[in-house]
């Protein structure tokens, strides 16, 4: 029995062609049968999936259903309850007189576009199509490498993503301190960049679906600069420590000198020990010999910095006053000590005793 001049006798040797000239047919155009049978056409609104989860495709039945499909582009998916497709995400949900459903699972770019549902009755054949779009998340798809420059130089960034719907991009610090930058595209320009500007840098991709965020480590290479050296006070015989510290990048390397002679580890009972950005220089017993000027000098590829420190002497005096009461004088590096500081505290003390006599006698 012939039902349509688009339908052969038999529904499994039904054409893809035979079901594309039946989607042609635009809405009210009669179709040769033995019948006075119509065909019609819907559209459905757009379906919105995200890449990787699962759409379903439903279309109404009607009464005296005899055959129905859902097809993809040019190619049949399901003749009524048989799969023709040869995709394993897709499969039969519901197929009954009020409803036909089909699923893909695991949504890809390839699945977007226009799905069919024809169905056949004994006095028309009706179409509903509907667009399947798929939005796909952000992916940083092209991100600069961790760089290391100098300071002054001119620094390029690039972040390109991809996705659907397209994804902005946008830059910004992270560390030492979170601040927004004026970047509008995948292009970040630093024009003659210096050491605040070092850190990390996150990128951003954002659109409708989610989000992706990727870094970059930017090393602002910089000469040493040195602190001020504080001049040092030891004892004699006791344990002095001179300090040196830069600030440098990369870490700079660190020499002491006496005069125009370097100092070397283990020299005569000192250490040089350099952790980082500070340098020691200890004297684990201090000899006449040490006391003087020395120069710790910072340096690394891109320069050097100097710094001089004085080691001086200090020394002790017991008094004999009531309660045995002792202090220590401490001479800086340009005081001069010489054997009249007795004196100049006998005298002292001399003086205060005649006053205080002469106001005794005033009394009386």
């Amino acid at each position: 029995m012939r039902v349509s001049g688009y339908f052969t006798a038999s529904w499994k040797s039904l054409t893809v062609m035979s079901f594309r000239l039946l989607f042609l047919l635009p809405a009210g155009l009669p179709v040769h049968s033995q019948g006075d049978s119509q065909s019609d056409n819907k559209v459905m609104d757009n379906i919105t999936v995200r890449q990787g989860d699962t759409v379903s495709l439903s279309c109404g039945q009607g009464d005296l259903v005899t055959h129905s499909a859902w097809l993809n582009r040019s190619s049949i998916m399901y003749a009524g309850e048989d799969k023709w497709s040869v995709d394993s995400r897709v499969s039969l949900v519901t197929l009954n007189q009020d409803e036909f459903t089909i699923k893909i699972e695991n949504v890809d770019m390839t699945d977007e576009g226009q799905y069919v549902c024809a169905v056949q009755t004994r006095s028309k054949a009706t179409t509903t199509s509907v667009h399947v779009i798929v939005q796909v998340p952000p992916k940083i798809t092209s991100l600069s490498k961790d760089l290391v420059v100098n300071e002054g130089s001119n620094v390029s960034l690039i972040c390109a993503a991809s996705g659907k719907p397209d994804p902005s991009v946008s830059w910004k610090i992270i560390s030492p301190s979170a601040q927004s930058l004026p970047s509008e595209d995948e292009y970040l320009e630093i024009q003659s960049v210096s050491r605040q500007r070092a850190g990390t840098y996150e990128c951003t991709a954002i659109n409708d679906v989610a989000t992706d965020i990727q870094t970059v480590e930017l090393t602002v290479n910089y000469a040493p600069s040195v602190s001020e050296g504080k001049d040092v006070g030891v004892t004699l015989g006791q344990q002095g420590v001179l300090q040196c510290e830069a600030d440098a990048v990369p870490s700079a390397d660190f020499e002491w000198y006496r005069d125009d002679r370097r100092i070397f580890n283990s020299f005569d009972g000192i250490e040089i020990e350099d952790s980082g950005a500070l340098s020691k220089l200890t004297f684990f017993n201090v000899s006449e010999g040490d006391y003087g000027n020395y120069t710790c000098v910072a340096m690394n590829k891109l320069g050097s910095a100097n710094t001089s420190i004085v080691l001086f002497e200090t020394t002790s005096t017991v008094l004999e006053q009531t309660g045995s009461e002792s202090h220590t004088e401490s001479e800086g590096p340009d005081a001069v000590q010489d054997g009249n500081s007795a004196a100049r505290a006998a005298l002292t003390s001399t003086c205060l005793l005649v006053l205080v006599a002469l106001q005794l006698l005033l009394k009386f």
